[in-house]
């Protein structure tokens, strides 16, 4: 299903493979749901090793390239104790209706900080479940 469910459009791959080959009285598709969750962090700690190693790369200072080290999604582990807030379900799907013009999607959420920082990043993550054996 790819990076984070609906990274590099691969949700689109399955639900056209399940629209054009799976029987509709006897076929499964399994997962049958996926939940997208949401929570933020902080990280102090990563982010200063991400723009501190431009600053002397093979002893050439390139710390311009700091600028866009956290403009893109990134793909990464968070230590559990630098998630800072509650999370959050954002996208509950159903995998056996779903559409595929369903995949775009947007939704209002709300987090709830355990302590007052600094948020570096939301960090997400997905699910996927087995509901319907």
């Amino acid at each position: 299903m790819g990076y984070f469910l609906l990274y590099e459009s691969m949700l689109d791959c399955v639900l056209w493979a399940r629209d054009k080959y799976l029987n509709k009285k006897t076929g499964k598709i399994l997962p049958d749901r996926a939940q997208v969750y949401v929570a933020a962090i902080e990280d102090s700690e990563y982010m200063g090793d991400k723009t501190q190693f431009w600053k002397n790369v093979y002893g050439v200072n390139m710390s311009v390239m700091s600028k866009g080290v956290f403009t893109d999604p990134m793909v990464d582990t968070v230590p559990s104790n630098n998630v800072m807030s509650d999370s959050c379900c954002v996208l509950d799907i159903n995998l056996v209706t779903m559409k595929q013009k369903e995949v775009e999607f947007s939704n209002f959420f709300n987090l709830k900080m355990h302590y007052t920082d600094k948020v570096h990043a939301l960090v997400t993550w997905f699910d996927t479940s087995f509901s319907d054996l």
